[in-house]
């Protein structure tokens, strides 16, 4: 599965998990935040908070297991001696995670994939999973693989798991508020026995339409860590390897046919560069990110 998927599959279940919760506390009427006299907005502030942020970190807290089940990852332990192939491989990334300064070392996993593939995912730094696809490693040499990790592992070092939870938290918070507020507003015209009907069904549409605008700014944000995590790998890794990984990467995106496969999935280098595709992108384009490499003084 690439890291696209992963990505989908968390919105996806963060965005059920608020759905979820949203018809739950309709159907049963539990609306602390509406009186007689109207909205308590700071009643409503604080519902939306404990809600919105709720599905993200129940998102964040399962995600290392999801990404075990999900994806079949394979967990390698260089004390068993059927891994003992792969000792090498561990080594690398538990050296990256030295360099980088982790409270603990992650843990290290392969999953069977034909596609270029790699992602870091947990809760916290001392939490975290770094696993790479077979496919990878088959088509990567030991320069080209230790730069896609310098990437992951920086991603784990600054937290970005974490950041994008909060922001993904206060982004659903804001989506579920103003929901409320303008539904609330807009059948105010409405008769009371369809009004809260009505207010439902616009909550659920609003939930979905500014959620959406809600992902711009989120991905817009993301872009932006994946610049960071370039340079964290330059500094891992080195700057030539990291800029190797991902030339490595377009070489093998240039020999795809676009129709057939539009994209490389390892640190999910797209070719969009405009629209409205580019706009809900997590990561730069792949030329953005190596010309900014080029231009990297690590030191």
């Amino acid at each position: 599965m690439a890291i696209a998927k992963r990505i989908i599959l968390f919105m996806v279940v963060n965005v059920l998990v608020l759905l979820t919760i949203s018809v739950v506390l309709n159907l049963f009427g539990v609306r602390p935040y509406l009186s007689a006299y109207g909205i308590r907005y700071d009643q409503l502030m604080i519902f939306c908070l404990i809600w919105g942020m709720g599905g993200a970190f129940i998102s964040l807290g399962l995600s290392r297991i999801m990404a075990k089940w999900m994806m079949g990852v394979q967990v390698i332990d260089p004390q068993n001696p059927e891994h003992a192939e792969m000792a090498g491989f561990v080594n690398m990334v538990h050296s990256l995670a030295q360099r980088a300064g982790l409270p603990k070392m992650p843990e290290v996993g392969v999953y069977n994939s034909p596609e270029l593939n790699a992602f870091a995912t947990g809760p916290t730094r001392s939490r975290a999973l770094v696993a790479v696809s077979t496919g990878l490693l088959q088509r990567m040499d030991r320069d080209q693989v230790e730069g896609v990790l310098g990437h992951e592992i920086s991603h784990v070092a600054n937290g970005d798991m974490v950041t994008m939870t909060l922001l993904q938290g206060i982004v659903n918070a804001f989506v579920m508020f103003f929901a409320r507020v303008i539904a609330f507003v807009i059948t105010q015209g409405i008769r009371e026995e369809s009004r809260r009907m009505v207010q439902f069904l616009l909550i659920i549409v609003l939930q979905i339409a500014l959620g959406i605008l809600g992902f711009i700014v989120v991905a817009a944000f993301s872009r932006w860590r994946e610049f960071r995590a370039d340079h964290g790998g330059a500094r891992l890794a080195g700057q030539q390897k990291m800029i190797a990984a991902l030339e490595a990467l377009r070489s093998h995106l240039e020999l795809q046919q676009p129709e057939a496969n539009p994209s490389v999935a390892t640190l999910k280098i797209s070719g969009k560069t405009g629209g409205f595709l580019a706009l809900i992108s997590t990561h730069p384009p792949l030329e953005a990110r190596i010309q900014r490499l080029k231009e990297f003084r690590p030191y």
